[in-house]
C-alpha cells in the first residue's frame, strides 16, 4: 500500500509515491503528533553501522518537527506508538516478531539489501502499534532508516546542498508494508577523481585533509542515496594510509570500499610512491616487492567489505609498457588471487574482485586475455559518457557478472572537463539502459570528480541503479520534477526542472573548457541564439530564485542558479569576444566596446566563482576554485586566462556600426527536420521506434527498441524505419545530413550502422564508425566527443521537386538519431546544424503491409 502525499517537500521516492503524510488515515502509525514523537528502539546486538544510522533517524525527526524522540538499545519502550529497528538475525527482538509472525519479511530474508517499513498491530505486550523498520542484512536496514528519512522531508542532499527541511508538526505512516525489493545492480557507487584543487583545497581547509572527517559526510550521503560503494579520492592521497579512520569507518557505517582501475589490492597510487623504496612498477623486473606491496594492502583489509581491483596497468594510469603481453598479465592475476587467498584464508573465488577492462587493457581482452569466471569484468566508456564494450549477447553468464566504469568528470584528452555539470539525463539514461539490457549488473560506478556540483546526475545514476525498469524513457522528464519538489517543494518543482534539464542540454552541447569563440557561427546568427536562449534560461532562474522562501535560496543557488549563471556568462563572453573579432575585422569602432564588455564579462565570471566559494560564510570554499577559461592543450592552465581581444585605435577605425552578421538563409534549398518529428515510425512485432524525449543537442531523438535486437541484414520494404513526408524546391543531387548520438561501437563488430533512401530507391547503409577508435589521437573520436554528436552523410540524386518521402532505416541497434539536414545547397556552416524549418508532420494513416506490426505517429 502506498499513500500519495502533497504536503510533504519530500514525500517522495522514485515513482513519486509516498508513505508519509501529515494527515492521520485510517490505521496510520502516528510518528509525530500532538507535541509527542514515538520513540525508538534498536538492539545493541545489531550492526554498528545500524545504530549509526538510528541516531540520524532520531536527528531527522528533530530536524522536521523539533522534537528528539528518545533511542534505547537496552530494552524494547512501551507505550502506544513504538518505532522498532532490526536486522533480520541480528536484532532479537525483530526475530522474536518475526516468529510471532507478527512481522511479514517475505521477499526480505535472505536477500541482497532489502528492507520492509511495515506498520504492526499489538506487537510486543503493552504496545499498541509499532512502526517495524526490519532489514534482510545490515544495509537493508540502514536503507529502511533513510527511506523513512526521505518520506518524512529530509533531503539526502542536506548536508552536502544545504537543502533545507521544511518543518511539520505531524508525521504519519500509512498502514501497510512499504518496500522498494532488492536492488537491481549489486554494487552501486561514485569514484571522487581529480579532485584538485576543488576538493583537495575544501578538504584541507574544513577538515585538515581528506580524512574521515570529511569522508564521513560522504558515506552518509551514499547510504541516503541508496549507493553502497565507494573508489576515494587517489591522487595524492591514500584512502588506508592517510587515516586508518577512513577503511574502520567506512565499514562501520557500510559502505563497500574499492579502489580505481589501476590500484591493485586496495593499494593507492601513491602508497607506491611512499613504499616502494624506489623500485619500478614493473613485474617483470620487480615483482617480489611489488608481490609484498600487495600483501600488505589485503592484510590491512582484513574482513572489511571490500570489491578487489586485480591486475596490472602503468604508473600514475599509465598504459604498460610495450614488452607487456598477455601471458605476462595473466600471470600477474593468478600471483595476486595467490596473495588474496593467502591472506583471506579462504578460496580466492569468495573475495569480490574487478578487473577494469580501462582503455588498452580492453586491447588485451579483445586478444584474449582471460580471468577466472568469479571476477567481475568492469566495462568502460570512453570517458565522455559513450560506452566502448558490452558482453557479447548469448555468452555464457559470468559468476562475477559484468560492471560498467562510467564518467561525469574526466581529466585526458581531447580536454579536461571539470567545472560544471554536463551531463543531461536522457543520454546517462540511454547509455545505462544499453548496459542493463546486456547484462551488466554487478557493478556500476562514475566518476564524479569532486561530488559537487554533479549532485542530479548522482542522484540518477543510483536511483536508476536501484531499479532501471522504474524510470522509462518517457519518464526522465517526470524523474527530474520529482528531484526538484525533493529540494525546493512543489510549487516551482515544473520549472525548477525545466531550468536543470536546459542547462545540462545546452552545456552539453560543448563542454566550456572546450567552448571558444570560434564555436558558433556568427554569420548564421547561431552565436546569438544559442545566447539569447541561455539569457532566457537565466531569467527564468533569477525570477524563480525571488520568489524562494530565503531558506531555500543557498540550496537553489548550488544546484541551479549558480550554474546557469556561469555558463551563461560564459556564452555571452565568447560571443562578444567573436563579435569583437569580426569588428575588428572590419576597422568598426564597436570592437573596443566588445572589447571592454568581454573583459567586464571574465571578471564577472570570477565573480560568480567567488559567491559560490563564500556561500554561507565560505562552507564550500575551493569548490569553484577549477580553471575553465583559457586552455592551450588537453589539460589545465595554472589560472583562467581572459581571451584575446583586439582594441582598435583611432587610426584604425573605418566604420562605426558593427559589421553585418547574418546573412539570409536560403530556406527553400534545405529541409532541417529534428528526428522525433517524423511523419510515419513503421514498427514490426519485434522491434519498435522509440522516443527518447529531450535527448541531443537541440531537440529529442529516436532509437529502436529492444536494445539488444538483431541487427537487420537488409533493410527494406516494411522492415523498421522512419518517415518524413517533405517538399522540395528543385530535382538533383541533395545530400543528407544525419546527426548522430556519439555512441561507440560497443558491440565490437564492424560498427553500427542505418540506411538512408528517398522514395523507393534502395537504402544506402551508412557506418557510424569508419575510421573512429576511442582512443586520444583518433581525430574522428576527438571530433565526435567534442562536438557531441557524429555527423555522416549520403548522396542522392532527385529525378523531380516536389513531395518526397525521406526514410530513415534502422540496421543495428543502439543508434540513435537527433537531426536529418536534406541540403540541395543551402545549408551554410554552423555548429549546431541549421534550426528547424520542417513543417510538423499530422501523422499518416497506420501501415498495413504487416498485420503483426504496428506503426507509430507523432
Amino acid at each position: 500500500m502506498c499513500l500519495t502525499v502533497s504536503s510533504l517537500q519530500s514525500a517522495w521516492a522514485v515513482d513519486g509515491t509516498s508513505y508519509v503524510s501529515t494527515k492521520q488515515q485510517k490505521g496510520s502509525f502516528a510518528l509525530a503528533a500532538a507535541g509527542k514523537v514515538a520513540p525508538l528502539y534498536a538492539s545493541a546486538a545489531d550492526w554498528p553501522g545500524v545504530l549509526r544510522a538510528a541516531k540520524d533517524l532520531q536527528a531527522d525527526v528533530n530536524r522536521v518537527t523539533k522534537l528528539t524522540p528518545t533511542l534505547s538499545t537496552d530494552k524494547a519502550p512501551t507505550g502506544k506508538e513504538v518505532v522498532l529497528i532490526g536486522t533480520i538475525g541480528k536484532s532479537p527482538l525483530i526475530d522474536q516478531l518475526i516468529r510471532a509472525k507478527k512481522l511479514d519479511v517475505s521477499g526480505v530474508t535472505g536477500k541482497w539489501e532489502v528492507f520492509v517499513n511495515q506498520v504492526v498491530e499489538k506487537p510486543l505486550p503493552g504496545v499498541e502499534r509499532a512502526l517495524v523498520i526490519a532489514g534482510s542484512d545490515k544495509r537493508g536496514t540502514i536503507y529502511g532508516i533513510y527511506d523513512l528519512s526521505q518520506q518524512m522531508g529530509v533531503s539526502p542532499w542536506y548536508w552536502w546542498a544545504d537543502v533545507p527541511v521544511p518543518p511539520q508538526k505531524s508525521l504519519y505512516v500509512a498502514a501497510g508494508r512499504h518496500t522498494q525489493g532488492e536492488p537491481a545492480v549489486k554494487y552501486r557507487g561514485i569514484f571522487i577523481n581529480d579532485e584538485a584543487p576543488a576538493l583537495s583545497g575544501w578538504s584541507k581547509e574544513k577538515f585538515g585533509g581528506v580524512n574521515s572527517k570529511m569522508y564521513v559526510h560522504m558515506f552518509e550521503l551514499i547510504l541516503r542515496l541508496k549507493g553502497n560503494y565507494l573508489w576515494p579520492a587517489m591522487w595524492g592521497n591514500a584512502f588506508s594510509d592517510d587515516d586508518p579512520q577512513n577503511p574502520a569507518l567506512a565499514d562501520e557505517y557500510g559502505i563497500v570500499m574499492g579502489t580505481s582501475h589501476h590500484e591493485p589490492l586496495t593499494r593507492a597510487h601513491d602508497e607506491w610512491r611512499r613504499y616502494g623504496k624506489g623500485g619500478a612498477w614493473n613485474y617483470q623486473t620487480n615483482a617480489a616487492a611489488l608481490q609484498e606491496f600487495w600483501r600488505g594492502g589485503m592484510q590491512r583489509m582484513g574482513t572489511r567489505e571490500n570489491v578487489v581491483s586485480i591486475g596490472m596497468r602503468g604508473d600514475g594510469d599509465e598504459p604498460m609498457s610495450q614488452e607487456s603481453n598477455i601471458a605476462l598479465l595473466e600471470k600477474i592475476v593468478a600471483d595476486q588471487r595467490q596473495i588474496i587467498a593467502e591472506t583471506t584464508g579462504k578460496p580466492a573465488d569468495q573475495t569480490p574482485q574487478m578487473w577494469a577492462l580501462y582503455k588498452e587493457v580492453q586491447d588485451y581482452y579483445d586478444k584474449g586475455m582471460r580471468v577466472p569466471d568469479d571476477v567481475t569484468l568492469l566495462l568502460c566508456d570512453d570517458n565522455w559518457g559513450n560506452i566502448r564494450k558490452l558482453p557479447k549477447l548469448g555468452d555464457k553468464p559470468r559468476s562475477g557478472g559484468y560492471g560498467i566504469y562510467y564518467h561525469f568528470d574526466y581529466v585526458g584528452g581531447p580536454r579536461n572537463y571539470k567545472w560544471l555539470n554536463t551531463n543531461p539525463l536522457p543520454r546517462i539514461w540511454e547509455q545505462m539502459h544499453l548496459a542493463y539490457e546486456y547484462g551488466v549488473k554487478q557493478i556500476w560506478v562514475v566518476n564524479v570528480g569532486d561530488l559537487k556540483p554533479m549532485e542530479l546526475p548522482i542522484s540518477f545514476f543510483l536511483d536508476y541503479a536501484w531499479n532501471p525498469n522504474k524510470i522509462g524513457a518517457d519518464q526522465v522528464a517526470a524523474y527530474t520534477r520529482q528531484w526538484a519538489a525533493q529540494q525546493f517543494g512543489e510549487k516551482h518543482a515544473v520549472a525548477i526542472a525545466d531550468i536543470l534539464a536546459k542547462y545540462a542540454k545546452y552545456n552539453a552541447r560543448r563542454k566550456p573548457e572546450l567552448l571558444d569563440a570560434d564555436t558558433y557561427s556568427l554569420a548564421t546568427g547561431e552565436w546569438a541564439t544559442v545566447v539569447g536562449e541561455y539569457q532566457q534560461l537565466l531569467a527564468r532562474a533569477e525570477a524563480i530564485n525571488q520568489q524562494l522562501p530565503a531558506a531555500s535560496r543557498d540550496a537553489y543557488f548550488e544546484l541551479v542558479l549558480h550554474p546557469v549563471r556561469a555558463y551563461a556568462n560564459l556564452n555571452e563572453l565568447y560571443y562578444t569576444v567573436a563579435r569583437n573579432r569580426e569588428a575588428a575585422k572590419a576597422g568598426s569602432s564597436t570592437a573596443n566596446g566588445f572589447a571592454d564588455k568581454a573583459k567586464a564579462l571574465f571578471e564577472k565570471d570570477a565573480d560568480i566563482s567567488r559567491q559560490y566559494n563564500t556561500l554561507l560564510g565560505g562552507k564550500w570554499n575551493h569548490m569553484m576554485d577549477q580553471m575553465h577559461i583559457g586552455y592551450t592543450t588537453w589539460h589545465d592552465e595554472p589560472a583562467n586566462k581572459m581571451p584575446a581581444v583586439v582594441t582598435l585605435s583611432p587610426d584604425k577605425i573605418t566604420a562605426a556600426r558593427e559589421p553585418s552578421t547574418s546573412a539570409p538563409t536560403a530556406n527553400n534549398q534545405f529541409v532541417s527536420i529534428e528526428a522525433e518529428h517524423y511523419t510515419q515510425a513503421v514498427n514490426t512485432s519485434a522491434i519498435t521506434w522509440q522516443r527518447l524525449p529531450d535527448l541531443g543537442r537541440t531537440a529529442g531523438a529516436v532509437t529502436t527498441f529492444p536494445v539488444t535486437a538483431a541487427p537487420t541484414a537488409a533493410p527494406s520494404g516494411t522492415s523498421p524505419h522512419l518517415e518524413y513526408r517533405l517538399k522540395l524546391a528543385q530535382a538533383g543531387p541533395v545530400t543528407v545530413q544525419a546527426y548522430l548520438a556519439p555512441t561507440l561501437n560497443f558491440t565490437n563488430g564492424q560498427g553500427l550502422r542505418y540506411a538512408v533512401s528517398f522514395d523507393d530507391e534502395a537504402p544506402q547503409i551508412i557506418n557510424l564508425h569508419t575510421g573512429m577508435v576511442a582512443d586520444n589521437g583518433n581525430r574522428p573520436w576527438e571530433k565526435a566527443v567534442a562536438d557531441n554528436i557524429i555527423l555522416r552523410t549520403s548522396q542522392h540524386t532527385l529525378a523531380k521537386p516536389g513531395e518526397h518521402v525521406l526514410k530513415f532505416w534502422r540496421v543495428d541497434a543502439g543508434v540513435v538519431l537527433e537531426k536529418l539536414v536534406v541540403d540541395q545547397g543551402g545549408v551554410k556552416p554552423s555548429y549546431l546544424g541549421p534550426p528547424e524549418n520542417f513543417p510538423k508532420a499530422t501523422g499518416t494513416k497506420a501501415s498495413t503491409t504487416e498485420p503483426k506490426g504496428s506503426v507509430g505517429k507523432r
